[in-house]
């Protein structure tokens, strides 16, 4: 049984872990480099809370403040090594996460698995700056984590059974299912997204097509549920962008070089959701349920 979770990142994906975690009863240490970047990940996680319940119309479930609780804020990496299991969730740059993994490794305790919550980084180059290889192994969540019932989890080379044994228990407790892949850059579903998203972004700079209407053919045609600029959006231009940045070098294929509009909107500070406009523009959430309250 895992009780206390390590979630390294409180970015959009560290936010969506540290709340579905703590949501099934685990002790969360939630670490970042700033206070400020903690007090906003808090006050998104409570406001996710509040608009989940008002979406669902549920009254019943724990409040904001109950589940809160259970997740420590914390800028101090050496509260790490009360956890049982950590999800690293840092951004998709190599130079950071090779950083980051020695210090991880000489805090946590040694039984301690680290899940590498990545899109494309090579799970077995992230495991070999740490001195527990066979205990590190991918878990590429969905976005958002608390609403998404399957996760992505990476074999590396040297990752043993009991770890994928103990990644699938973790998932368990948190009411997910495991897919079990191998480990190539970019997985299953970022190595056929990123290009689908890719190319969508050329149709869009090409001005084949409107981002809007391209999204309006593959929800009409196809039956998908989001168009592949609105998964953009929801997933983050930046993120995109890094996502094939390290595909490019991965495969050295130049079927993965990214489009120079989704360059372009990164640079200009268009990353979807999180900052209020990419492909589309989106109303602040914040905003959106205090006019509901």
């Amino acid at each position: 049984m895992i009780n206390t979770v390590g979630v390294v990142g409180a970015g959009v994906m560290g936010r969506g872990v540290a709340q579905a975690a703590a949501q099934k009863g685990m002790r969360v240490v939630l670490l970042d480099v700033s206070d400020e970047i903690l007090v906003a990940a808090e006050n998104d996680i409570r406001q996710a809370i509040r608009f989940a319940a008002m979406l669902e119309k549920k009254a019943a479930g724990e409040s904001p403040d109950e589940v809160c609780e259970r997740i420590e804020f914390t800028t101090d990496i050496d509260r790490l090594a009360q956890a049982d299991f950590l999800v690293e969730n840092v951004s998709e740059k190599v130079a950071i996460k090779q950083e980051l993994y020695p210090q991880l490794d000489s805090v946590c305790r040694s039984d301690c698995v680290f899940a590498v919550n990545t899109s494309a980084i090579s799970i077995t180059r992230v495991a070999s700056w740490t001195r527990r290889a066979d205990r590190v192994v991918g878990m590429h969540f969905m976005n958002p984590v608390p609403m998404k019932p399957l996760v992505e989890v990476i074999r590396a080379h040297h990752t043993s059974d009991a770890t994928i044994d103990t990644a699938k228990q973790f998932l368990a407790q948190l009411g997910k299912e495991a897919i079990v892949v191998n480990d190539l850059p970019g997985f299953v579903s970022n190595r056929i997204l990123m290009l689908t998203v890719n190319e969508a972004v050329f149709v869009v700079q090409d001005q084949v097509s409107s981002a809007r209407d391209v999204d309006r053919i593959f929800k009409g045609c196809f039956g998908h549920k989001m168009g592949p600029l609105e998964t953009a959006d929801l997933i983050g231009l930046d993120t995109i962008l890094y996502s094939l940045e390290v595909l490019y070098e991965s495969y050295n294929d130049p079927k993965f070089r990214p489009a120079p509009l989704l360059r372009r909107m990164v640079d200009a500070g268009l990353h979807g959701r999180k900052t209020g406009e990419g492909f589309f523009k989106y109303p602040n959430l914040h905003q959106a349920v205090k006019n509901k309250v």
